[in-house]
């Protein structure tokens, strides 16, 4: 016969296991992606969030890309494919020249700096 202490017990513990394998499933990974500015910052996180990607961030300064990803959903190789396909080198995927040159001229960093920066 379980009593409410028991329920209790037993609720709290389904809770933390549950908890701790969903915390567990994560993986985080870095990327070199190339970019200039805020725009490419949002551009390069927008292209990463797809299925599967927790959350991702860009840093202009050292040109890289931080992803928490779940693996059982998406792979580091979707991830980069994704974020190339908006026109941003990854690594060693380059973006398509038709997805490159659909960039504003300011987030082209293959040709130059952005000179707009705000």
């Amino acid at each position: 016969q379980i009593n409410m202490k028991n329920l209790f017990l037993l609720i709290g513990l389904f809770l933390s296991v549950n908890v701790f394998s969903q915390t567990k499933s994560t993986q985080t990974v870095t990327f070199s992606v190339k970019g200039n500015c805020e725009q490419c910052k949002e551009r390069i996180e927008n292209a990463a969030d797809i299925k599967g990607v927790k959350v991702c961030t860009w840093e202009e300064k050292t040109q890289v890309a931080t992803v928490v990803y779940s693996p059982d959903k998406v792979s580091p190789d979707q991830i980069k494919q994704a974020i190339a396909k908006a026109g941003h080198d990854v690594g060693d995927i380059k973006s398509t020249d038709v997805a490159y040159k659909k960039l504003p001229k300011c987030c082209q960093y293959r040709d130059n700096k952005c000179e707009d920066k705000k």
